[in-house]
């Protein structure tokens, strides 16, 4: 059995106090793969944006808001573990600079500098050494294409494509690509029937292989 850190849900860049960047990530997906994963047999670490799914109370989690703080809480765990699986959906972008105090309305229009986060599985693909990392590609053009092109970048052992229509869906369709561009597996259903062979196929491949 191995110990896998599963990275889920979305993070939250602040604009000001109270108003923050985000996206529509709901961690139903990150909590069908932790519930696989226990299923399993495995330990399962989790590093979680702010979500309310419920996460299987067998499984540790470690919050997180930021992209920042999830980076830092997940290389600290992932010296620990024998596998990646990032599922969560980090922003992007971040505000060049963050307001002390609640922006106030002008009448006019509000620009904001934008500039890139750390990539928490690249990071991470990175530093594996002799670990796996499973990474998640949501794209809207080109998909297999961007997503293999990620694959490689990111020094993923697979990864797993989707669309933006699983986002906070009860529903997911995905392929599963491996390091030399095949398809291992396409896959559609509830995302807890997608999770459960996802993680059958990482069993597979990455763990007992």
């Amino acid at each position: 059995m191995a110990r896998i850190l599963l990275t889920s849900g979305p993070t939250r860049q602040y604009i000001d106090p109270v108003r923050y960047l985000t996206n529509a990530s709901s961690g139903r997906m990150g909590c069908s793969l932790a519930e696989a994963a226990v299923a399993a047999g495995h330990e399962v670490i989790i590093v979680s944006g702010p979500v309310s799914v419920t996460y299987p109370e067998q499984a540790t989690v470690v919050w997180v808001n930021t992209t920042d703080e999830m980076l830092s809480a997940a290389r600290e765990q992932f010296a620990q573990c024998d596998g990646l699986i990032g599922v969560a959906a980090p922003c992007d972008y971040r505000p060049e600079f963050v307001q002390d105090q609640k922006i106030a309305k002008t009448g006019q229009p509000l620009v904001l500098q934008l500039i890139e986060t750390p990539d928490i599985v690249a990071t991470l693909g990175a530093e594996k050494k002799d670990r796996w990392v499973v990474g998640f590609a949501l794209e809207t053009e080109d998909r297999r294409f961007r997503a293999l092109v990620k694959l490689e970048k990111k020094s993923c052992d697979l990864m797993v494509l989707n669309g933006p229509e699983a986002m906070n869906s009860e529903e997911n369709h995905v392929e599963v690509l491996a390091k030399d561009g095949s398809v291992v597996a396409t896959i559609d259903g509830s995302k807890g029937e997608v999770a459960s062979q996802i993680m059958q196929i990482v069993g597979e491949r990455l763990i007992d292989a």
